[in-house]
């Protein structure tokens, strides 16, 4: 796909600029940035205001404030984690700072009456208000006041946030000579923004906002410069993933038998009887697979709905057309689950069903790659059925589970392997996060989709309860009590920090509190500095009952079945979106007993927490959920995490921008039809890398 060459030097390599060299400019690639109109479109996620100093009797908790004072006392507090506190005073009140982690030599700098200045956010704390980990420097090393607010854009791969903001202006400079062509005024009819706005004009002002630019609506991505820049994002998202669509249907695909005597057998030979829901989407799945074109149909159905059932039917339709199935899961755990259920659903048919994972080594591998090529029917594993030298004898359908925790090139590479020039295999991705309507056509705008929206009869609806902090001893006892009688539990610890250090040390500290407190229990710890082969090494422990108590933090999300496991507990859930917590509270509830889920908060609740957590208390129905999601605007992120190639917005957010998708797709349409050719430049503006899988 070809890249758009705007004028004026914008489409200028980054070595044009100062200080960008080879090795840089590899660093800056590496997160998309090639061009200098790449980096006008890498918009920042958040602003600090570091354009004035805020008086101490001022602050409010939640804020996040610039300040300027005298060091009162500081001292070093001894317990079981110490802490570095000292005093602010400015004469107008006192802010308390607390360092966890620090050096002896930072209390000798700390001197009373040395003025420093510091930067962080707001707490209350049990003595009044406090920073945690501000920054601070000594105000005779300051430099001047800021005179706009303080960008933080994404940054990574050895690219830092003073290079981002070196070049950015730089990059800025050349949108003196150059007009950025607005919109077509036919595609921007009946937006409920100015989409047509100047983007000059709005690529300076979200880059560098002005002292005294509105704060709270740049956080909110409310300015209605913002808003033009989001309805051009969405609009190219749109547009790249129908582009996607037209290439893929323009490919041929294995046509498969809509009239499966394997799937009829299957479905005979189920102990229960499969729900109209479940009736209805292996229809719509067998419809798609007869066609002869790719299959490219999303499967959602919330927790339990029984989305594995619809994907063995699938695979028995493929393989009775004499071809391969491949269904590729995130983790080892889930994929060895997956193969134990689908080895019992199919063996008995004659199916052969195979593992491949990377924990197999000699005899085992090459034994699995053999049958990969030979007499294997369905294969289930995880990255590994993507990596070079597995070859598939005939492989008609790709089936992935929880797709976004997949990156687009491993998608793409285990495709790949089932097509030729101008084939495809079918592709069924599966998600248990329900989607709201309006958000799945914008997110998934290339995918058909399937909904399971009901739950097999006699499921037992997990109940769940909201306790506050102060009973954790009552909980405690809970605890004791579940396990004693055989039940498992998980503590399911949540901090809302960029750093998974800071996260997996608020995890330790959990399970080393637990410990001391159930003796008698085999209490296990995961989070997400452990490598993937540690996760499963402790869900195996736990799955097998040598862990009784397992604290996580949210990295357990989605996992593996548990049907001993009937209690969770999730840390402070008022900090949590909807569907994060709908998630936690499905890793119960998988076995025949009562399951419980207690949502443990810290008082005092603001409204909209209170609000979040009546909702769980209420209602299992993930959609209903999602739909709630949205409706309060709660901080969980309703699409789940985006993997490396995927089309991440920059500042369009489909919850908050919701009101503009009616107006995006209209858009899209009219576009494609009458100005296809800005419609490419657009995407390429916008999706950058990600846009060239349209023609993969």
């Amino acid at each position: 796909m070809s890249r758009s060459k705007p004028s004026g030097g914008l489409d200028d390599p980054l070595t044009a600029l100062t200080g960008v060299g080879p090795k840089v400019a590899e660093k800056l690639a590496r997160l998309g940035l090639e061009q200098v109109s790449d980096l006008l479109f890498h918009l920042p996620l958040r602003y600090e205001d570091r354009t004035r100093i805020w008086p101490l009797a001022e602050l409010r908790p939640g804020q996040l404030a610039q300040v300027e004072g005298e060091v009162i006392n500081s001292r070093i507090v001894w317990g079981r984690k110490p802490m570095l506190l000292w005093t602010l005073g400015d004469g107008s009140g006192r802010l308390t700072m607390r360092l966890f982690n620090f050096f002896r030599s930072q209390l000798n700098q700390l001197k009373t009456g040395t003025a420093f200045r510091c930067y962080g956010e707001v707490r209350a704390g049990q003595r009044g208000l406090e920073m945690i980990h501000p920054e601070y420097r000594r105000v005779d090393e300051c430099d001047p006041l800021a005179t706009a607010l303080t960008s933080h854009y994404p940054s990574g791969d050895g690219v830092s946030q003073k290079l981002l903001r070196k070049l950015v202006p730089e990059a800025l400079k050349r949108l003196d000579d150059v007009a950025l062509a607005p919109l077509p005024a036919d595609v921007v009819a009946g937006a409920p923004v100015d989409a047509g706005a100047s983007l000059n004009e709005a690529l300076r002002y979200v880059h560098q906002p002005p002292p005294g630019a509105d704060v709270d609506a740049l956080a909110e991505g409310a300015h209605p410069l913002q808003q033009a820049l989001a309805f051009q994002e969405l609009l190219a998202h749109r547009l790249s993933l129908r582009l996607r669509r037209q290439s893929e249907r323009s490919r041929s695909a294995p046509v498969m038998a809509a009239d499966s005597t394997l799937r009829d057998r299957l479905v005979e030979s189920l102990p229960f009887t499969l729900t109209g829901a479940q009736q209805r989407v292996v229809l719509e799945i067998g419809e798609d697979l007869a066609r002869p074109r790719p299959t490219l149909r999303l499967l959602q159905g919330d927790v339990g709905s029984g989305k594995t059932v619809v994907a063995a039917a699938a695979a028995a339709q493929a393989i009775d057309a004499g071809h391969q199935v491949a269904l590729a899961a995130p983790t080892e755990l889930l994929s060895e689950q997956h193969f134990s259920g689908l080895r019992a659903l199919l063996e008995p048919l004659g199916v052969n069903v195979i593992w491949l994972t990377g924990r197999l080594r000699g005899k085992q591998r090459t034994a699995a790659m053999e049958a990969v090529s030979g007499d294997a029917d369905l294969i289930v594993g995880t990255h590994a059925l993507m990596q070079d030298g597995v070859e598939y004898r005939r492989l008609g359908l790709v089936v992935i589970d929880e797709q976004h925790r997949f990156g687009v090139d491993q998608r793409m590479a285990l495709r790949a392997k089932g097509g030729g020039v101008d084939s495809s295999p079918h592709q069924l991705i599966m998600t248990a996060t329900p989607i709201p309507r309006t958000l799945a056509m914008t997110a998934y705008a290339d995918l058909d989709i399937s909904t399971i929206d009901e739950l097999p009869p006699g499921r037992i609806p997990i109940t769940t309860v909201a306790m506050s902090n102060a009973k954790r001893d009552v909980l405690i006892e809970r605890v004791r009590g579940a396990c004693a009688s055989g039940q498992r539990v998980y503590w399911v610890c949540t901090i809302i920090e960029e750093s998974e250090t800071l996260q997996a040390e608020a995890a330790s500290d959990l399970a080393e509190s637990l410990t001391a407190a159930l003796p008698d229990l085999s209490v296990g710890l995961i989070h997400g500095r452990l490598k993937s082969a540690e996760k499963d090494a402790v869900m195996g422990e736990f799955k097998d009952g040598k862990l009784q108590v397992l604290v996580a933090t949210t990295v357990i999300e989605v996992g593996v079945d548990v049907p001993e496991a009937t209690l969770m507990i999730i840390e402070n859930a008022e900090r949590l979106g909807l569907s994060q917590l709908h998630q936690l509270r499905g890793r119960v509830g998988r076995g025949d007993g009562a399951s419980s889920c207690v949502l443990l908060y810290q008082p005092p609740l603001s409204n909209m927490a209170r609000q979040r957590l009546n909702v769980m208390r209420e209602t299992n129905d993930g959609f209903e959920i999602a739909r709630k999601d949205l409706e309060l605007r709660g901080p969980g992120e309703v699409l789940g995490t985006r993997q490396t190639g995927e089309a991440q917005f920059r500042i369009a957010d489909l919850s908050r921008d919701r009101a503009l998708l009616p107006s995006v797709g209209q858009g899209a349409d009219r576009m494609l039809a009458s100005f296809p050719e800005q419609a490419q430049e657009l995407v390429d503006r916008w999706v950058g890398r990600a846009s060239q899988y349209a023609d993969v």
